[in-house]
């Protein structure tokens, strides 16, 4: 069996002030540093082979951690990366999305229909990541290994393995910030998930609860 540990990001400033951070290269919150210390802590015995990162600073610091002690290089994956938001990219989450007609509806009740005026859509990022994990799968076959990547990918690839179909993506809850999601995947690469979203190790004082729905705080 392959063991693959995907999480995403700690906290970032983008998350912190409300933006749609795609591809922004946002640093993380004093709230994402006190995450990771205890990601840190959770990760501390947990054996891994390599080490995965979105370009991304906020997943790379987040994967930083997970290696920590381990004596593991950082392996930057393009294909880790957030969605770009196009026209919305690095703008305040409420407002950006309200100005475009039919977008706010798009991302609150069909997400796979988002496809923001140059950026990626929803549907390319399923295909993306799913692709992704699955050649870090092959690459890796009997091994244990990390992955630090992105909210909206996250959810896209998690839609993949629990449904096999993009039109319920609305289903698929969002993973938290340092959430870890732990797949196993066999030699012909049937994927079941051991846990999903799990972000226990962190205090509940430094988990924000904030609405991903447009029109909501």
């Amino acid at each position: 069996m392959t063991y693959i540990y995907l999480v995403r990001h700690c906290e970032a400033m983008g998350n912190h002030k409300r933006l749609f951070q795609g591809s922004t290269d946002c640093d993380i919150s004093e709230i994402g540093a006190k995450q990771l210390e205890y990601l840190k802590e959770r990760f501390k015995d947990i054996h891994l082979d390599a080490v995965y990162s979105s370009p991304l600073i906020r997943a790379q610091k987040t994967a930083q951690v997970i290696a920590y002690g381990k004596n593991l290089e950082i392996i930057i994956r393009k294909n880790l990366a957030e969605l770009h938001g196009g026209v919305v990219e690095g703008k305040p989450f409420q407002e950006a999305f309200n100005a475009i007609p039919g977008l706010a509806d798009a991302w609150n009740n069909h997400p796979q229909d988002f496809a923001p005026e140059g950026g990626e859509a929803m549907r390319d990022g399923y295909v993306r990541i799913y692709d992704e994990v699955m050649a870090l799968a092959r690459q890796n076959r009997g091994k244990t290994i990390a992955a630090a990547s992105h909210g909206g990918v996250l959810r896209c690839l998690m839609c993949r393995v629990l449904y096999y179909d993009i039109t319920r993506l609305k289903d698929v809850p969002w993973c938290e910030n340092t959430a870890v999601t732990l797949l196993k995947i066999d030699d012909n690469d049937k994927i079941s998930v051991e846990f999903f979203n799990d972000y226990s190790h962190v205090p509940s004082e430094y988990m924000p609860k904030r609405s991903r729905i447009v029109g909501k705080a």
